[in-house]
C-alpha cells in the first residue's frame, strides 16, 4: 500500500497507532488541534492542524486520494461525525474508528461499507488475560476453536534452554518459532531462523504456541500457578464459619434466647410432666408456635401456670425473631458469606474492577479455563451478576484494602489483575500484592504508556501494561483489511498475522502450501484447524482447496505484496542432473505437462544427461517441483532462469 494513510487524534491511543504505521514504513498525515510541527517526534510525517470534523481538513489531508483513515480521538461523536464524512469524500478507502460504546461498535462496521470500529477495552482485554496466564503475549488469536498465543521467551543465565538447539526448543514444547534475536543487530524472522543455532544467555525466541504449550517456557516462578483447588469440606467450613461471623449480634441474641426457651421447656415436660423427650419436643413447639394445649384437663397448677407462660413466651419471641430474622436476609448480608464458598484457595485469578476491561478480562480467562474471583467496589455494577452467572466468586469491597485481597486468597491466586478505572489504585493494589506476597504476578493498568514504562523499570513491576500501545497495532492492522488478525513489531520489523478463507480462482487456492509458503515468506499457523507444529500438523504438500481457513504469520511488507495485483516474479528454472532409470516415466509425463511438447519430445529430453524441466517459474513452484523430484530419488536443483 504505497498511498498514504491519514490518522485522527494524536491522544494516547494516536500516538502509539502513529508508531505501529511508521514502523510499518507508511507515508502517515496526521490532523490534530494541538500538535506541534517542531515536536521531533513527528519527524517524518506530514501534520495538518484543524478539526477534523471539517470538510476542507481533511481535503487538506488528502482524505480523497489516501489508502485509509484511522479516527482515534476520545469522543465518540466527533469518531463517527469524522468517519461519515471520511467516507463521503473517498468511498474506497478503508476506514477504521474507534469507539467507546459498545452497542454501536458491530453496528457501524455494519451499516457503513469498508469501515471497522474497534474498542480499546475489547482489544486489550484478550492479552492482558494471556499475560496473567502465562506471564507474557504478543499477540493472541484463534485458530479454529483453539486460542493461539504469540510470545518473547528470553533466555537469562541460568535458563534451562541454554545450549539446545532452536529446533529441539519448537518440538518439545510444541511450538513454531516465527523469530531468534541474538543482541540489538541480529534478528531473524520466519524462513531466515535456523533450527541447528544453540541457544546462549541473551537470546530471544519469538514463538507461537497454545497458551498451555507457553506457559512452562514463559513461567516466572508466580506463587500461585502450581496451587490445587481446596476441597469441599475446607471450603464448606470455610462458609460456615464466615457465614456466624456475618450475623448481626441481634440476630444471635434473639436465636439463642428463642433455642434456650424451647430447651428448658423439653426439659419440663421430660422430668416435670414425665413425657418422652420426643413428646416434650412436639408439645413445646405446639404450646410456643399456635398456643394448643396438653392432652387431658386435669392437669397441675404449675403445669397451667407454665403453659400460660410458655404461650406468651413463646409468641413474642418467635415474632421477634420473624422480624429480626426477615430484616437481616433484606439486607443481604449473608450473600458475602456464601460467596466465600465458591473462592478457591489458589490457582484462579483475581481481578479487581469490573468495568469494560475488567468484564473483558473475566471472559477471557473462562475462555482459557481459568477460575476467576472479581474484587468490584459497588455492589450494583451491571457486571457483577452476569459474572456470577458465568461461574466466577464475586467480593464486594475496596480491593486497596489488605484484608479483601486476602478474603480474595489473592495470596495464593496464579495471578492478579488490577484493571479500575482509577490507576492510583491500580498501583496500590499492585503494591499491596506485592507486600502481601512478593512473588506473586501482577498484571496493573496505567493507561499512560510512559508511565507504565516506569512502573516496570522502576517499581518492578514487569507487567504493568498500557491499554493504548496494547490496542494500536490492531488499529494499523485494521487498515489491512479483515483478513489480518494483529499485527506485531519484532525488533525494527513489522510481523502480521492473517486468516484467509480460500475462494475460487485467489491466490491461494489449487496451490501447495510449500509453494505458497516460499512465494510470500511466511510460515502457516494454521489450516481448517490444524496446527502445522503439533503432532499430525499440516503437510507441506497439502494443496489448499476452495473453503480452506488458512492462519499464517509474514512480514507486512508481504503481505502487501500477496494482497497485491502482481505474481510472484518468475525468475527461476529446475535442473534435472541425473535421475534413476525407474523415474524416466514420471519424469516424462512432468515435461509434458510444464512444457506442453510431445510424447517423443519429452522422451527425449529426460534421455539426455542433463536438463531444465521447467524454465521461468516462481520460486515456490521451483522449489515445490524440486522436492517432489527428490522423493523420485531425482538429483534436481533451482538455478536462476535464462
Amino acid at each position: 500500500m504505497s498511498r498514504h494513510v491519514v490518522l485522527c487524534g494524536l491522544g494516547r491511543v494516536g500516538w502509539r497507532v502513529l508508531d505501529s504505521l511508521r514502523s510499518g514504513g507508511r507515508p502517515v498525515t496526521v490532523i490534530d488541534l494541538h500538535a506541534n510541527e517542531a515536536d521531533p517526534n513527528l519527524a517524518g510525517v506530514t501534520l495538518v492542524r484543524g478539526d477534523c470534523r471539517k470538510a476542507e481538513v481533511l481535503e487538506r489531508a488528502g482524505v480523497p486520494t489516501a489508502a485509509g483513515v484511522v479516527i482515534v480521538t476520545s469522543d465518540d461523536l466527533v469518531n463517527v461525525s469524522t468517519a461519515l464524512l471520511a467516507r463521503k469524500l473517498n468511498p474506497d478507502a478503508r476506514v477504521v474508528v474507534r469507539m467507546f460504546n459498545q452497542n454501536l461498535i458491530s453496528r457501524l462496521g455494519a451499516a457503513v461499507r469498508n469501515t471497522v470500529a474497534l474498542s480499546v477495552s475489547a482489544l486489550t482485554a484478550p492479552l492482558v488475560a494471556l499475560i496473567a496466564v502465562t506471564g507474557e503475549s504478543l499477540a493472541g488469536f484463534p485458530v479454529g476453536d483453539r486460542p493461539q498465543q504469540i510470545a518473547r521467551v528470553q533466555i537469562p543465565d541460568g535458563s534451562a534452554l541454554v545450549g539446545d538447539r532452536v529446533a529441539d526448543v519448537a518440538a518439545r514444547h510444541h511450538l513454531l518459532v516465527l523469530g531468534h534475536t541474538r543482541g540489538p543487530d541480529q534478528t531473524h524472522l520466519l524462513h531466515d531462523v535456523t533450527g541447528d543455532t544453540a541457544l546462549v544467555v541473551g537470546d530471544a525466541l519469538v514463538v507461537c504456541g497454545s497458551p498451555a504449550a507457553l506457559e512452562p517456557l514463559l513461567s516466572d516462578g508466580a506463587a500461585g500457578s502450581g496451587v490445587t483447588w481446596a476441597n469441599g469440606l475446607r471450603r464448606t467450613i470455610r462458609t460456615a464459619r464466615r457465614a456466624l461471623a456475618e450475623v448481626d449480634t441481634l440476630v444471635k441474641l434473639a436465636s439463642v434466647t428463642l433455642f434456650v426457651t424451647l430447651f428448658v421447656s423439653v426439659l419440663v415436660f421430660r422430668f416435670g410432666v414425665g413425657q418422652s423427650w420426643a413428646d416434650g419436643l412436639y408439645q413445646t413447639v405446639s404450646v410456643a408456635a399456635t398456643g394448643s394445649d396438653l392432652r387431658g384437663e386435669n392437669q397441675d397448677g404449675w403445669v397451667k401456670v407454665f403453659l400460660s407462660v410458655l404461650k406468651l413466651v413463646g409468641a413474642a419471641l418467635l415474632a421477634a425473631f420473624t422480624a429480626i430474622f426477615t430484616n437481616y436476609l433484606l439486607k443481604a448480608r449473608l450473600r458475602g458469606a456464601f460467596e466465600e464458598r465458591r473462592i478457591p484457595d489458589g490457582g484462579h485469578v483475581v481481578v479487581c474492577g469490573l468495568g469494560n476491561v475488567g468484564f473483558r478480562c473475566v471472559q477471557e480467562l473462562f475462555r482459557l479455563g481459568v477460575k476467576v474471583v472479581a474484587v468490584e467496589r459497588a455492589a450494583d455494577t451491571p457486571f457483577a451478576a452476569t459474572v456470577r452467572r458465568m461461574g466466577a466468586a464475586v467480593v464486594v469491597g475496596d480491593a486497596t484494602v489488605p484484608e479483601v485481597l486476602k478474603q480474595a486468597r489473592a495470596d495464593k491466586a496464579r495471578a492478579v489483575i488490577a484493571v479500575t478505572s482509577n490507576e492510583l489504585a491500580n498501583l496500590e493494589i499492585a503494591l499491596l500484592v506485592r507486600e502481601i506476597n512478593p512473588t506473586q504476578r501482577v498484571v496493573v493498568r496505567i493507561t499512560d504508556p510512559e508511565f507504565a514504562q516506569t512502573a516496570r523499570d522502576a517499581a518492578d513491576l514487569k507487567y504493568a501494561v498500557s491499554p493504548p500501545a496494547l490496542a494500536a497495532p490492531a488499529f494499523a492492522a485494521a487498515l489491512l483489511g479483515d483478513r489480518v488478525q494483529s499485527l506485531l513489531n519484532v525488533g525494527t520489523r513489522t510481523l502480521a498475522v492473517v486468516e484467509f478463507v480460500a475462494e475460487p480462482g485467489d491466490r491461494v487456492t489449487d496451490r501447495s502450501l510449500h509453494e505458497l509458503m516460499i512465494d510470500f515468506k511466511f510460515l502457516p499457523i494454521g489450516l481448517a484447524g490444524r496446527e502445522p507444529f503439533a503432532a499430525g500438523g499440516i503437510p507441506k504438500g497439502h494443496r489448499v482447496a476452495v473453503g480452506d481457513r488458512l492462519t499464517a504469520v509474514m512480514e507486512q511488507a508481504d503481505l502487501e505484496r500477496m494482497l497485491g495485483p502482481d505474481d510472484p516474479p518468475a525468475e527461476w528454472a529446475v535442473v534435472i542432473d541425473e535421475a534413476p532409470l525407474t523415474a524416466n516415466g514420471e519424469l516424462v509425463v512432468l515435461v509434458r505437462t510444464a512444457r506442453g511438447c510431445s510424447q517423443q519430445e519429452a522422451q527425449q529430453l529426460v534421455e539426455s544427461k542433463s536438463f531444465r524441466v521447467v524454465d521461468r517459474v516462481s520460486r515456490g513452484k521451483a522449489e515445490e517441483l524440486t522436492a517432489r523430484l527428490t522423493r523420485e530419488r531425482v538429483t534436481a536443483r533451482v538455478v536462476p532462469a535464462g
